[in-house]
């Protein structure tokens, strides 16, 4: 029996030696360690030996047992330390190689255009007024000397949610809201920024856009005041070569009320194509707040004046990048946006 044991501790460390996977480990560890092992088998005849000679074979039975345990964990480090060094070697990173690229997100050019006109006119010391894109009736269209059945709301082409509720059609009703909370203090000076609705919709038009609405109110505005500050902005806005005109107009909410043109960013002045031989490109609306629209908001158009003017940033961004199609700046279409 002892040389049975002897012979397969000899077997087992020759076995070890040509297993390269744990699987094969797990293998050799149950054929001599296991249950039904040889190692195992041999024990239970020990039976049948003297009483004397148990114990000695108990011993060397044990030390077998050791041994071949001992020789499983090394082979198995081993083989463990072999597995990583091959599966580092094959995720080896070669770091001469050239980087990937990543493409880098940009500002959309619509969002690029309103920060920089929020920018200008906060530099002239406007402050920004938000409200709400559900708006009542009354803001939107009374409080700004619009009442029901007035034929120029026709010009809104209003989305209505019922006839009291609608979709802003305008920044203007922010105005109104300004105005009832800082009633009776002056000066008032602030742009509306945000989106509004019209039932339009081809190349120039959109069922969603955005303005910026500007309004200033104070003891002694004048209409030269508003020129001023219009000059000012298109020139920081397209260059300050930009010339301005004003032509009369008509709104509800201003009175006087001016077209406001700036010179062909295309052509200089020149006449083009895109000026349709002109030299002019109308860019905004703009007047004197009509003193109807003061006394509804509470301010009394004998001692205070205001001007106002509204623009849409869509119209500023055609203008300032060259695009032809509005829809352009809602297709989502990165081989457009990539440009900017």
């Amino acid at each position: 029996m002892e040389q049975r044991l002897r012979q397969l501790a000899e077997e087992a460390l020759n076995a070890l030696k040509g297993a390269n996977t744990p699987d094969e480990l797990n293998v050799i560890r149950v054929k001599y360690l296991g249950k039904k092992g040889e190692v195992t088998q041999v024990l239970r005849g020990m039976g049948a030996l003297p009483a004397e000679e148990r114990p000695r074979i108990g011993q060397i039975a044990n030390e077998v047992r050791q041994q071949i345990e001992a020789a499983l964990e090394a082979r198995n480090q081993a083989v463990k330390e072999a597995q990583k060094a091959k599966q580092l070697a094959a995720e080896t990173l070669d770091i001469t190689l050239p980087g990937y690229r990543f493409d880098l997100g940009k500002l959309h050019p619509l969002t690029k255009v309103l920060q920089e006109m929020e920018s200008i006119f906060m530099g002239l010391g406007f402050s920004i007024a938000e409200g709400p894109e559900i708006e009542l009736d009354y803001y939107n269209f009374e409080a700004l000397n619009l009442p029901k059945d007035h034929p120029a709301r026709d010009m809104q082409d209003t989305f209505f949610i019922n006839p009291e509720v609608l979709l802003r059609t305008h920044t203007s009703s922010v105005q109104v809201r300004t105005m009832e909370k800082t009633v009776p203090q002056v000066p008032v000076k602030v742009i509306c920024p945000g989106r509004v609705y019209r039932r339009d919709d081809d190349a120039t038009h959109s069922p969603m856009f955005h303005q910026v609405e500007g309004l200033v109110i104070d003891k002694h505005i004048t209409f030269a005041d508003l020129k001023g500050v219009l000059a000012t902005f298109a020139r920081q806005m397209f260059g300050p070569s930009t010339r301005t005109r004003l032509r009369p107009s008509y709104f509800p909410f201003t009175e006087p009320s001016a077209e406001v043109d700036i010179s062909c960013v295309m052509c200089k002045g020149k006449g083009c194509r895109v000026c349709k031989g002109s030299g002019w490109l109308e860019i905004l609306g703009s007047g004197m707040v009509h003193p109807r629209v003061l006394e509804m908001s509470g301010y009394n158009p004998e001692e205070v004046t205001g001007f106002a003017f509204g623009m849409g940033v869509e119209r500023i961004a055609m203008l300032k990048y060259g695009i032809d199609d509005l829809r352009l700046l809602f297709d989502n279409d990165l081989r457009f946006l990539a440009q900017f």
